[in-house]
């Protein structure tokens, strides 16, 4: 049997800190070099810096004093109302911010130890459906005992269904990995994260895989806190730089026994891409490959190792390649013992009456003679086995017809003697539809006489069932009450796929102890979930929400039946009126002809003369005129924090530019299960195929564990025509995650750093594009003189980023000769993309929560209405985790719209600071001091399952972020006038849920 290679490793950190002063302040600062445009405004509050040194309390530190709704950064500005001095200061973690908080320091986690018992227990395997309705993940399965617990697979949604389903993860001992990419395994960095951070001690976990897993540890080690320790165990060797040939692996023919205790013995038996007939005539016929497009999507080829010995090209793989089937067999069940035959046979009660239902012989009292413990014991029931195929492609289908070790489970009839086979009580099939309908898939599973199959992978029917309920529900009611914002999911309509597909299981219990009550329970199969369902059972609780949806569409007709009128305001900006915003009093309809003349021009008038007056709300900026449907949407897929929640996913954002392609903006676990919510599972495929590029704000954990699924499906959707690497943009933290993971599927990208792409680095890739011959090679936009001062970079001498700090020495750590001449290609990459999208800049802002993280500017470049006037281009601004800090409040000038964290409620400064988030009301101050058009918070605790608590007098441009949420950029001006509705649909439900059971403890 091959040996199992075994591998302990342990996240460790520097556990010295030194010791800071509570208290340090510094002057707020503008970067001159970013928007010069603009003379630097007065903030309205200053900064101070706060340590987290343990021993050391704090006192709660006052939010900022609020301001009148009229009250505007731009005024103040001019009046002087209020001056820095006066202002209250606001604090951040600077012990977090370089990377030093204590809670880092690694605990001392050690694997449990349990007592089990394999006769009086209770037993089952239950799918975890996770991906069953949105395909972008496979499903987990969940072998459960009293004392112990077994999951396989991982992926992305794992700890969000089990959260929603109230299963609790604590006694998880094992992972089994069917496969090691990121379809079965997106889901372990948080699961890790979550395992150690419970309780005082924190958890630690066995993960077992078919290939080398120190790849998949070594992605994980750029991001993983210290705290998290992982155990791991492959079962095949580690494939070389050219990965592994198909001949190194014959010897792997008998299943592979991994495990083997009191209560199961686990097996695995190794499947790899063949070299079929069938295959290759796929490969070469074109004809075959047009009228089998869907069977081409799942078909991966082995890449050919052109240096074989032999002087033949071999198949080699990749980690990811290899799958297995995993076999799950409980002990058998020990007959009755029978004290009468064990006195005929001359025993006495006592011991031996043990020795012998243990399955020991003894000598008779008696007799001269041994008594078995078959001569007193009943017949002995056999342990149920259960069955784990991931048969992921057609390729491996050949491998799994033909493997001998499932011989002795095979049952072929059922007068066949079953003395000879074991007999498979239960099969999981992980594997897609588009294997499993197949003749061949179909045929093998006929084998298995008596067996009860469970088809838990991609199934077309599970699309019409959502998995996440409680998501749909709030989803479906967000939809009622205004479509606009919250469109309707995009699943598929298959109603007419139902009369022609079988009658498949796709969520289940199969129960395997006791034994009186073996079988599948289908009680937990989930009913299909509609939208009338949901909105009857919404009118049945909050009736006067009919009337607050007819409100909605009321204002929302009105908001379209007028045109704007061009006004021009105080500081040289450029307005538009929003008429509907005030009654009917002064816009045109569009439907009843040309205004008049005379009427236009008293308009105007009036409009001027009152100046002074107007409410900024009340006016759209110049960006915004005539502005198309078609010129960009935003999705918020994920507006939770620190982990998934039932209501709430993780950080991302998609932007769409529609006929211009799209980007995401951050990437949290489950970016791609929401994108398909969202548009289908088409429409998500689509998406996906149109990213132009992926922007990541910092390495924490909730911002980019759903990286390697998209970058793995694009290239999946690409291959087989002529594409570009998509280009991610990150802290370079991230560049070593990626490169690891790259060992294991191909992600096809090519990385450039965060720090290329802040201003001052666009300003010197600039100029040296314009001085740069052909004969001088390229250089890093970011470089080092000969002082090793860094050149090219914003002043950064009075910020948190202060010369001589921590955080600085990651500006001046000088990059590779490679990484620089990369660097500069792809910015010229990133410039050619922006330009074919049709957008001006792509700016990263450092910002204060960890160690290089970052906010991000998006502006679109200026465009010509009818009438050949020009049209300045609309702004984006995205915070990142962040503390209010003068660099974003600098590049958020003039933002037409403003997406900022919003962690914690107003009176959780302490907590806040502590973390280096922001509550609702600095994220909001944060915008009004910038003079943002409109703000959009997000990045909820956990603690607010479902609403956030807020204080609406602050909310006048402001609104609060769900998932799913879609802003046009023309609806803009709406955004403000659906909160108070919100708020309703919300009324009793403003406070924590506790069955949620939400980790409020955020990232």
């Amino acid at each position: 049997m091959p040996q199992i290679a075994n591998f302990k490793l342990f996240f460790s950190a520097n556990r010295s800190a030194p010791y800071l002063s509570p208290f340090v302040s510094f002057k707020p600062y503008f970067s001159p070099l970013l928007f010069k445009h603009r003379t630097p405004q007065k903030l309205a509050f200053p900064f101070t810096v706060l340590s987290s040194s343990a021993g050391r309390q704090r006192k709660p530190h006052p939010p900022p004093p609020p301001k009148s709704r009229s009250n505007s950064t731009l005024r103040e500005a001019k009046t002087g109302e209020q001056s820095m001095e006066e202002a209250k200061p606001i604090g951040f973690n600077k012990r977090r911010a370089e990377g030093r908080d204590k809670s880092d320091r690694p605990k001392d986690l050690q694997l449990k130890v349990r007592k089990l018992n394999p006769v009086n227990t209770v037993s089952y395997v239950q799918i975890l459906g996770t991906g069953m309705d949105t395909q972008d993940t496979s499903s987990s399965v969940l072998l459960f005992f009293d004392k112990q617990r077994f999951i396989f697979n991982a992926g992305e949604g794992l700890q969000r269904f089990c959260t929603e389903h109230k299963i609790k993860l604590s006694k998880i001992d094992h992972i089994f990995l069917s496969r090691v990419c990121s379809e079965t395994a997106g889901g372990l960095p948080g699961l890790l994260l979550t395992l150690a951070g419970m309780g005082e001690e924190g958890m630690s976990v066995n993960v077992w895989g078919p290939s080398d897993l120190k790849y998949l540890v070594d992605a994980m080690r750029s991001f993983i806190p210290t705290a998290a320790m992982v155990h791991t165990h492959s079962f095949r060797a580690a494939p070389g730089a050219d990965g592994v040939a198909l001949a190194d692996l014959a010897k792997f023919v008998e299943p592979i026994i991994l495990l083997n205790n009191e209560v199961v013995k686990i097996s695995a038996i190794l499947l790899q891409p063949g070299c079929s007939e069938v295959r290759q005539q796929m490969k070469e016929d074109s004809s075959m490959l047009n009228v089998e497009e869907k069977k081409d999507q799942i078909l991966k080829f082995p890449v050919l190792n052109s240096q074989d010995p032999n002087g033949k090209a071999s198949p080699v793989l990749k980690p990811g390649d290899i799958s297995v089937v995993y076999v799950c067999e409980l002990p058998e069940i020990k007959g009755k013992f029978d004290p009468a035959k064990a006195v005929a046979l001359g025993l006495k009660a006592g011991p031996k009456y043990r020795e012998l239902q243990l399955g020991h012989s003894v000598m008779s009292d008696r007799q001269n003679i041994m008594v078995h413990p078959s001569d007193v014991l009943g017949p002995s029931v056999p342990g149920p086995i259960v069955l784990l195929v991931d048969c992921p492609t057609l390729s491996h289908l050949q491998e799994l017809l033909s493997t001998q070790s499932l011989d002795t489970y095979y049952v072929d009839s059922v007068d066949q003697n079953l003395n000879t086979v074991k007999s498979v009580n239960c099969i999981i099939h992980l594997s897609p539809s588009l294997v499993t309908m197949t003749p061949e898939y179909q045929n093998w599973m006929k084998r298995f006489v008596g067996a009860q199959h469970i088809m838990a992978g991609h199934e077309i029917k599970n699309l019409e069932i959502p998995v996440l309920k409680s998501s749909a529900r709030i989803t479906a009611r967000l939809n009622y009450l205004c479509p606009q914002f919250f469109p309707a999911p995009g699943f598929w309509s298959l109603q007419h796929l139902k009369n022609s597909m079988p009658e498949y299981i796709t969520s289940c219990e199969f129960h395997l102890r006791p034994y009186a009550q073996l079988g599948l329970d289908k009680s937990g199969i989930p009913s299909l979930l509609t939208a009338t369902e949901v909105v009857n059972e919404l009118l049945s609780e909050i009736p006067e929400i009919e009337i607050a949806a007819e409100q909605v569409r009321k204002f929302w007709v009105e908001y379209q039946k007028h045109e704007n009128v061009i006004i021009s305001i105080p500081y040289d900006k450029t307005m538009v009126e929003e008429p509907w915003m005030q009654g009917d009093a002064s816009a045109p309809d569009k439907n009843s002809g040309k205004q008049d003349a005379s009427e236009a021009e008293e308009i105007q008038r009036i409009c001027k003369a009152s100046t002074d007056e107007i409410n900024h709300e009340s006016y759209l900026p110049g960006c915004l005129e005539n502005i198309g449907r078609e010129d960009m949407e935003f999705v918020l897929l994920g507006t939770g924090s620190s982990q998934p929640s039932k209501y709430r996913n993780v950080s991302s954002i998609y932007i769409n530019l529609f006929s211009k392609g799209s980007l995401l903006f951050d990437c949290g676990e489950g970016t791609l299960g929401q994108l398909k919510r969202r548009f289908g599972v088409k429409g998500a495929d689509d998406a996906v195929r149109r990213l132009r590029c992926i922007w990541i704000s910092h390495i924490h954990a909730d911002h980019h564990t759903g990286l390697a699924r998209i970058l793995a499906l694009r290239w999946e959707l690409l291959r087989e025509v002529p594409h570009e690497p998509l280009l991610v943009i990150g802290p370079k933290q991230l560049k070593r995650f990626l490169d690891a993971y790259q060992k294991l599927e191909e992600l096809d990208m090519q990385f450039l750093d965060c720090r290329h792409t802040i201003e001052s680095s666009w300003d010197a890739f600039k100029d040296k594009v314009g001085s740069n011959k052909n004969d001088l090679p390229p250089r890093s936009p970011i470089s080092i003189d000969d002082k090793g001062e860094e050149r090219g970079v914003m002043n950064i001498e009075t910020t948190l980023f202060a010369r001589g700090s921590r955080m600085q020495s990651y500006w001046n750590k000088p990059d590779s000769p490679g990484d620089t001449g990369m660097g500069f290609q792809n910015l010229m990459k990133l410039k050619k993309v922006l330009d074919e999208a049709g957008l001006e800049a792509l700016i990263s802002v450092p910002v204060v929560h960890c160690p290089q993280a970052f906010g991000i500017v998006l502006k679109a470049a200026e465009r010509m209405n009818s009438v050949g006037k020009r049209i300045p281009g609309w702004k984006l601004v995205y915070s990142g985790d962040t503390r209010p800090c003068p660099e974003l409040i600098d590049a958020s000038h003039g933002a037409t719209v403003l997406i900022h964290e919003a962690t914690f409620e107003d009176g959780m400064v302490e907590e806040a600071i502590a973390k280096n988030h922001s509550t609702t009301k600095e994220a909001i101050e944060v915008g009004a001091s910038a003079g943002a058009y409109r703000i959009i918070l997000t990045h909820f605790s956990q603690r607010y399952p479902k609403i956030p608590v807020f204080d609406e007098t602050h909310m006048h441009k402001t609104c609060i972020a769900f998932d799913m949420m879609s802003i046009n950029i023309a609806d803009l001006p709406l955004l403000p006038e659906v909160l108070p509705y919100l708020k309703l649909l919300f009324k009793n439900e403003m406070m924590l849920d506790e069955s949620d059971e939400a980790v409020c403890q955020a990232a």
